[in-house]
């Protein structure tokens, strides 16, 4: 299995800059009140994204032998995408438009401290 690390690898990547795309569009048109964003290809195909993108990760995790408890980037890893779930909900959901425009910065922030724990394998992220 190791030997499809690297496509493992570039799968897991490319599924986040979708997965990232694809909430910086949906989060405007909800800063917009957009009626676009009740599209139905918008209200599927993140979820499509997103659960590939897990997938991919688990299988990386499983690939190279690695558990969030022995790992404490990946444990940090995983802590906040759950965090950054919940202030994408917040950032599209939220019916005052401040409230989603905050959540949305501090969700594009948890997104790069994931991005920076992943490239440093560090919970310190680019601090470390």
């Amino acid at each position: 299995m190791i030997a499809y690390y690297p496509l493992l690898k570039h799968l897991h990547m490319t599924l986040a800059i979708v997965s990232l795309l694809l909430f910086i569009y949906r989060w405007m048109l909800s800063l917009n009140a957009s009626p676009r964003l009740q599209q139905r290809w918008l209200k599927i195909a993140p979820h499509v994204n997103d659960t590939f993108l897990l997938l991919f990760g688990v299988l990386l995790a499983v690939t190279l032998q690695m558990s969030p408890g022995q790992q404490p980037w990946l444990m940090a890893k995983l802590i906040a995408l759950v965090v950054y779930i919940g202030l994408g909900v917040m950032a599209l959901k939220r019916p005052a438009r401040s409230q989603k425009l905050m959540a949305g910065v501090a969700a594009l922030a948890v997104f790069g401290y994931m991005v920076g724990a992943a490239m440093t394998k560090s919970a310190w992220s680019w601090l470390a």
